[in-house]
């Protein structure tokens, strides 16, 4: 059956535990994030939003690959390409800065991304607008699909989006941990699957602390 490994990383640390579920429960049972009180940078998986005393930053890498898609999806709309533009506009920029010994951006560029942002979501908004709703009543929400949810994410978000170029502490991505679990899926892929939880886990405690050792 599914099992669901979940990781979590830093510059110096690894930690993984294999649980059959990949929501809160899963989540709560990897043992750090719920207890943690710094800023987690994810996919924006929505389980990770219960979690309150955590600052939240948005995987920068995640989203230039969903702008991707949408730009495959639907090449008469500009607005994609135009976000994934000022992402890594606002990444370089900020990378020079630190390479130049700073600790922030200067107000010039802070008010030019967030003027640049504002713009394009506006481009977004007229391009992909919100479903209309039907006058007749149905239950459940109305589908908007892939692109007007990823604008509707980008819109209410922006500060999660933006936070590493606010924070300078925080990645533009969370490719640490992409890094850290790669080999898990390089061995289901080559060798198999486990036969039992524990030898899973047997696994992953090996692997956290070889990776913890290279680091």
């Amino acid at each position: 059956s599914l099992y669901w490994v979940h990781n979590s990383s830093t510059p110096d640390l690894t930690y993984q535990k294999v649980h059959n579920k990949r929501g809160k429960e899963g989540i709560d049972g990897n043992g750090v994030i719920s207890d943690f009180h710094g800023t987690a940078v994810h996919d924006c998986w929505s389980s990770y939003w219960n979690y309150h005393d955590v600052g939240h930053a948005i995987c920068g890498a995640h989203l230039l690959r969903e702008l991707t898609g949408i730009e495959e999806s639907y090449p008469d709309h500009k607005w994609a390409n135009e976000f994934k533009n000022l992402l890594i506009t606002m990444k370089e920029t900020k990378d020079k800065a630190v390479k130049k010994g700073r600790t922030e951006l200067s107000y010039y560029h802070k008010h030019k991304f967030d003027k640049e942002y504002k713009r394009i979501m506006n481009l977004a908004d007229s391009e992909c607008p919100p479903p209309k709703i039907s006058p007749e009543k149905k239950r459940g929400r109305t589908k908007k699909g892939k692109e007007r949810s990823l604008i509707e994410r980008l819109m209410t978000l922006k500060n999660e989006v933006c936070l590493f170029v606010h924070d300078f502490q925080v990645p533009f991505d969370n490719n640490q941990a992409e890094r850290d679990l790669r080999n898990v899926k390089t061995k289901s892929k080559i060798i198999g699957c486990f036969r039992v939880q524990n030898g899973a886990q047997n696994y992953l405690d090996i692997m956290s602390y070889l990776s913890t050792g290279l680091k």
